[in-house]
């Protein structure tokens, strides 16, 4: 009666609910049953008691704690790399605007304008001069990059206008063709600049090209000007971890935005940045980066180990899952729910295999950039870091076997599908704002200027952050909108921090209450465990180690001899 009463299938609170499941069936088993049950058992127990159970080391515990010290090392060697690669492109990038855009403070980006015909003249030719001075003028080392078309030349002054296009606001007409004509100059820098002394004193004028003062802009139809070239440099920085240095080709483009045609040109400076291999490079007194190469390799060859370890173990519960479905509709008529199914694959040995091939691609592009075959950082660094990430969550699975370290896990598997339907209504609620607010408020509030503008402000305001600031920036030049806008964040904020936010933090207290009453009262069991707590063998009995007992296979399916009935089909 008692293995009975324990076979009875349970609801999600733990009490028996006989009109759910049919009980299983008699007390009496079969020896090959106690032995696939045993083999249950063993599949779902912690590293720890496989090890009593067995004897086996926990050679994947101790592969995934290795893992985790080399990738770490590895996403901190990198991050140094990439640091001094990024310092570099941003210094630069300030430097070129401080050198090429007169008069240009650090900050001004946004507010970094003109407003008379000569003011735009005397940015373009100063612009354009500091770029004919800079071997003689600049701190860094520079170099000009020369096209490879005969007919184009080092900078390209251009400027877009319509073809034609005549206002008269005295008498409201206009006549536009919108047709866009590109017009450019090309300005070539000397093959030889003289000595800063000698190109002041004697050859002020013959040294530099001038022919760009000719260059005419059509303010009356003018869409943008612009101004492209090419600058190299080396960045020799990366000495300091033992890396050869890269050569950077600079292609900085600064534009003259007149497309408004609001009195207000906007002056702006864009930086792209190519990585390739220096020629020839040569370091005195330093050695190479073979260990570093060599320590990518070991990393490669650990987490494809780890791969074959987890693929495996996915392969195992796949197939242990077949056959106890298999058995319990061959015993007992019974098919076993999608939950009890799920217990076979484990989350975590996914989440590590995502994390190897995460940790192979990145280490493989992370090879090629030191070997400079390859220059792309960001994509190696997405690659490092989500690898990481998901390395370090992956030690949750071993805090999960210790009862008081994993109140955090079941939790959040208890009250996941409840949030993310919670989350599926906020977010039409949170979307029906935000475009409300773009539409409405984006002409007047600087934060609601586009989308993705509003769904930041938005989101800081759930938070509690620039609430002030944001109800302060509204400007008041329509007294209708003006009201809007507090009806608007009013109605927001109250709803969303006092009503939704509430909400979403009692949907993760109620799943923690009900975690927590389950644990000092009477566990709720499934019928996959029920079954398995019929094995009464503990890891130290040693029936786990019986060399007569049917063991698992590879594939953790039980093999040994058919049971009564083939109810049980074996390897």
């Amino acid at each position: 009666m008692e293995t009975e009463k324990l076979l009875t299938p349970v609801n999600s609170y733990g009490s028996h609910d006989r009109d759910m499941r049919p009980v299983l069936g008699s007390t009496a088993f079969h020896p090959e049953e106690e032995e696939f049950r045993r083999c249950l058992k063993y599949y779902f127990m912690s590293p720890c008691d496989k090890f009593r159970a067995k004897g086996r080391k926990p050679f994947k515990l101790v592969l995934q704690v290795i893992k985790i010290l080399i990738v770490t090392i590895q996403l901190i060697l990198f991050g140094l790399s990439n640091q001094m690669v990024v310092t570099f492109k941003e210094e630069n990038t300030i430097t070129f605007k401080h050198l090429f855009l007169k008069n240009y403070a650090d900050g001004s980006d946004d507010t970094h304008a003109v407003y008379t015909q000569a003011d735009v003249y005397d940015h373009i030719f100063h612009a354009v001069e500091n770029y004919l001075a800079i071997p003689s003028e600049t701190i860094g080392r520079y170099a000009y990059v020369h096209p490879d078309n005969a007919n184009q030349s080092a900078l390209m002054l251009c400027q877009q206008y319509y073809r034609k296009g005549r206002i008269d606001p005295a008498n409201d007409t206009f006549n536009i063709d919108p047709k866009v004509i590109t017009e450019c100059l090309g300005v070539d820098p000397p093959e030889k600049i003289p000595p800063p002394s000698e190109l002041r004193r004697k050859h002020p004028d013959l040294a530099l090209d001038r022919s760009y003062k000719n260059f005419t802009l059509k303010f009356y139809k003018l869409i943008n000007v612009t101004i492209d070239f090419r600058l190299k440099a080396i960045n020799i920085q990366t000495i300091i971890n033992n890396e050869i240095p890269d050569c950077y080709t600079f292609s900085i483009t600064i534009t003259f935005d007149n497309k408004a045609h609001s009195g207000r040109v906007k002056i702006r400076l864009d930086n792209k940045v190519d990585i390739q291999e220096c020629k020839n490079p040569s370091i005195s007194g330093k050695g190479d980066n073979r260990f570093r190469m060599f320590f990518d390799v070991v990393v490669i060859l650990i987490c494809v180990l780890s791969f074959i370890l987890c693929s495996r173990s996915i392969i195992k519960g796949l197939r242990l899952q077949h056959e106890f479905s298999r058995f319990f509709q061959q015993r007992y008529s019974q098919n076993i729910c999608l939950s009890d199914r799920m217990e076979f694959l484990n989350g975590w040995y996914i989440l590590l295999v995502v994390s190897d091939i995460l940790t192979v691609s990145g280490t493989i592009m992370k090879i090629g950039i030191e070997s400079k075959n390859f220059a792309d950082y960001d994509i190696c660094g997405i690659l490092l870091g989500t690898s990481t990430l998901l390395v370090w969550v992956g030690v949750m699975r071993y805090l999960s076997f210790f009862q008081k370290y994993n109140i955090l896990i079941v939790t959040m598997r208890v009250a996941f599908p409840n949030v993310i339907r919670f989350c599926c209504c906020v977010a039409v609620i949170y979307l029906g704002y935000c475009f409300c607010g773009w539409i409405v408020l984006g002409p007047y509030h600087v934060k609601f200027r586009s989308l993705s503008m509003v769904s930041e402000c938005l989101f800081s305001l759930i938070n509690g952050d620039d609430m002030f600031v944001t109800f302060a920036s509204m400007q008041q030049s329509s007294y209708l909108v003006w009201l809007f806008s507090q009806l608007y964040l009013y109605t927001f904020i109250s709803l969303f921090i006092y009503m939704v936010l509430s909400l979403f933090i009692a949907l993760i207290t109620g799943s923690y209450e009900t975690i927590k009453h389950q644990c000092e009262g009477e566990a709720s069991v499934t019928q996959l465990h029920a079954y398995i707590a019929e094995c009464k063998d503990s890891p130290e009995s040693g029936m786990f180690r019986k060399e007569n007992s049917s063991s698992c296979s590879i594939f953790c399916c039980c093999e040994g001899s058919p049971m009564q009935e083939n109810v049980l089909v074996v390897n």
